[in-house]
């Protein structure tokens, strides 16, 4: 019997989230399945469609439910695009669902063609993104998404912290006339958001102010960043903390006003630091003409270590303690 794989969050962090009142919730992926479903029992015409993927894309409930709501295509990722991409142009709201790792590799020319060039409402869920199939290594670690999937023209890209992101993320995908992507870890997460939070597409949700350190990030690294935030408080230094769920459109006018107002800027990413969040940042900031200490936190440009997700971010500082520390050293 296999070992159980490590928390995500030490004895420390757990401390520091009941300190910040937050609440574990579940899978961002349980959440987006469970939306999915809720939206398809009122609309027939959306579909989802799968490569081998029903399982670990926890749709296995929606194919039960609505058994002629979801096309399977077997391991054949190029295919799912094209079909996806097929049946939105023929007036269906399709969702297809399949690792992100081979989903923006394996088919990236179907969705660059297919997809975007073609401009069909085609919703693509890169599921198990960044290190969430950590044991596997390389072959299935998925840090490249970002960095292709923003050099198209023609698609949103949403990478939502929590259940609550998630949920509205895939509510103004299921309306959208455009190609969104929406990536999602496996991990459980923490609740981050108060309940009248507004979550706007291309406009990033403040959790946390202050004018010593800002933090931008997206994903699964959220929570991480918050709890680094609040470690931070204990050492005199007030930081704030965006959300940053939409990559495409990037929301340049919070990261300006953290670049100026703050000391300095830190990105966190589960991305290649080639490419993704950080990069933008970097761009938007030096193109401004904004000049702060800065440092992107995500993983560096060699082969990734192997393991489980929680090791594999413990590993590149990708926690409460490794960003606590990133960011006393940048203040020097």
């Amino acid at each position: 019997m296999s070992a159980p794989a490590p928390s995500m969050f030490t004895p420390a962090a757990k401390a520091m989230a009941e300190k910040l009142g937050l609440k574990m919730g579940r899978a961002n992926l349980d959440e987006f399945a469970a939306t999915l479903e809720e939206l398809a029992k009122a609309n027939p015409n959306i579909v989802a469609v799968t490569s081998d993927s029903r399982g670990s894309g926890k749709l296995a409930p929606f194919g039960k439910a609505l058994p002629k709501q979801i096309v399977e295509v077997g391991i054949a990722e190029q295919n799912l695009v094209g079909i996806t991409a097929g049946l939105a142009a023929c007036g269906k709201k399709s969702f297809g669902v399949s690792p992100g790792c081979f989903l923006t590799a394996r088919s990236l020319e179907q969705i660059k063609n297919d997809v975007c060039y073609s401009d069909v409402p085609a919703v693509l869920i890169g599921i198990s993104s960044g290190v969430s199939y950590g044991a596997l290594g390389t072959t299935h670690h998925s840090l490249h998404d970002l960095a292709v999937l923003r050099a198209i023209n023609n698609i949103t890209i949403l990478v939502p912290a929590d259940n609550f992101e998630t949920r509205e993320a895939i509510l103004f995908a299921a309306k959208a006339t455009k190609p969104v992507f929406v990536r999602f870890g496996k991990a459980a997460m923490f609740g981050l958001h108060k309940p009248d939070t507004k979550f706007e597409v291309g406009k990033a949700v403040q959790l946390r102010d202050g004018n010593n350190v800002a933090f931008i990030a997206t994903g699964e690294t959220v929570v991480h960043a918050l709890l680094a935030a609040g470690q931070l408080v204990e050492r005199g230094l007030n930081c704030r903390v965006l959300s940053m769920h939409t990559i495409k459109p990037l929301d340049t006018e919070a990261i300006l006003k953290a670049g100026r107002e703050c000391r300095a800027v830190i990105t966190v990413e589960e991305h290649m630091v080639n490419g993704g969040l950080g990069e933008a940042c970097a761009a938007a900031l030096m193109q401004a003409g904004v000049s702060k200490p800065f440092r992107i936190v995500g993983f560096p440009d060699e082969e990734t270590v192997p393991g489980a997700q929680a090791d594999i971010f413990r590993h590149y500082g990708i926690s409460m303690e490794g960003l606590s520390e990133t960011a006393l050293q940048l203040l020097k």
